[in-house]
């Protein structure tokens, strides 16, 4: 789930700049405060998620964060016309226009998307000296989900299908993801709840 949401992270990053590129241009400009964003949003998902994990952290409330990212990134397909073209005609330099365009866009799911990765680590440590193996582990791992969504979007998927499309796949695939997560987690718990009840039967 980590290599997931790094996937999705960079897939929807990597089409920021042709999603403005209508109303701003695809300018050094225009990428700085695609990247700028990201990273601002990533390091308050950071934050979030380290302080929620640390009140009864569970896998409904992490596989919330997945649906959440989801829903929070339709507006970039439904609405971002409706977004950019007020700033573009209140805004006269498009580095400002883009900068507040994608804060509007892509801030609030990229940082539901940044709470992932901290908030496993809580779930998946087991104890103190198990605490920073696991969270490399997670943080490689999601880096590597960024590494091949960042060439797996710039190189394939944008020859073969529309941003579109592109961006509803990650949509799918967060939702997916969450969904997985809640079904392994109840499925789990009704082994356990199976397992107890024929522990006492005997």
């Amino acid at each position: 789930m980590a290599f997931v949401s790094g996937f999705c992270i960079m897939t929807v990053e990597m089409l920021g700049a042709r999603i403005l590129s209508p109303y701003f241009g695809g300018s050094l400009s225009v990428w700085g405060s695609i990247i700028t964003i990201f990273m601002l949003a990533l390091a308050m998902g950071y934050l979030w998620g380290g302080k929620l994990s640390t009140r009864n952290p569970s896998a409904v409330t992490f596989a919330l964060f997945f649906i959440a990212a989801a829903i929070f990134s339709i507006p970039i397909i439904l609405f971002a016309d409706v977004i950019m073209e007020p700033i573009f005609m209140a805004l006269e330099d498009p580095r400002y226009g883009s900068l507040l365009a994608a804060i509007f866009l892509f801030f609030i799911p990229t940082s539901i998307l940044g709470m992932i990765s901290p908030y496993a680590v809580r779930l998946m440590v087991q104890n103190e000296a198990h605490s920073g193996h696991m969270a490399g582990l997670l943080y490689f791992i999601s880096t590597l989900g960024s590494a091949v969504g960042t060439l797996g979007t710039s190189f394939y998927f944008v020859l073969w299908f529309e941003v579109n499309q592109i961006l509803w796949g990650a949509i799918a695939t967060l939702t997916l993801a969450g969904c997985v997560i809640w079904a392994s987690h109840y499925y789990l718990n009704g082994q356990s709840g199976k397992q107890a009840r024929e522990m006492n039967r005997v």
